[in-house]
């Protein structure tokens, strides 16, 4: 029980602390292969804790950047505080900016139903409440087509159990504070990083190694 205990209290994203040094802060992930260009798309996509999504949307070839942020409310500005009480309607996201010939949406998307449950209602793994619903918000009738049709086609090959993912017109992404972005790069050795986040990053490079960028 100690350990379940334990587990429960570290897949908390709301334990860790805010007091990045600045030298962690002004750190980058650089990849020799990463070329920015102009034909870009974005895509938004919520998936449980931003932290994990982040970490592994941000090795495919062709995504030039990921962004932690909230998406989905009524809130204007939200604060993590705020969005944690799971009263603002806003669940923790990433927007992707990605190239379009190198990686297409119909990739990203199988990528993001394989990475995460979309299975649970409001919940991934310990992390409960609307902020961790799965949820993509697509930004064109492309977009809403494309993901209709993936989670439909695609993601029962991969999920006995029923998708739940929403599927929403975009209607809002507010960046999240600083601290969050590239959390993981900047703290491998947290313990919700150690637990949660390493085995997941594990995972994802294994399954998805040729489309990572070296």
């Amino acid at each position: 029980m100690f350990l379940i205990s334990l587990m429960i209290f570290l897949s908390s994203c709301s334990f860790m602390s805010k007091n990045l040094t600045s030298e962690q802060q002004s750190n980058k992930k650089i990849y020799k292969d990463s070329v920015m260009t102009t034909n870009v798309d974005t895509a938004i996509f919520a998936g449980g804790c931003f932290w994990c999504s982040e970490a592994m949307f941000e090795e495919l070839k062709g995504v030039q950047s990921v962004e932690s942020g909230y998406s989905g409310g009524t809130v204007a500005n939200p604060s993590y505080e705020q969005v944690c009480t799971g009263t603002t309607g806003h669940a923790e996201s990433i927007r992707i900016i990605y190239d379009p010939s190198v990686i297409t949406y119909d990739d990203l998307l199988k990528i993001f139903f394989t990475t995460h449950d979309p299975t649970t209602l409001n919940r991934q793994g310990a992390d409960a409440g609307t902020q961790y619903r799965s949820a993509i918000f697509y930004l064109n009738d492309k977009q809403k087509e494309t993901a209709e049709k993936v989670k439909k086609d695609f993601a029962p090959t991969i999920w006995d159990d029923p998708i739940v993912t929403e599927i929403t017109a975009y209607k809002n992404f507010y960046k999240a504070e600083d601290y969050h972005q590239g959390y993981y790069d900047q703290n491998p050795n947290e313990g919700y990083c150690r637990v949660v986040i390493t085995p997941k990053v594990k995972k994802f490079r294994e399954e998805f190694k040729e489309k990572l960028k070296q």
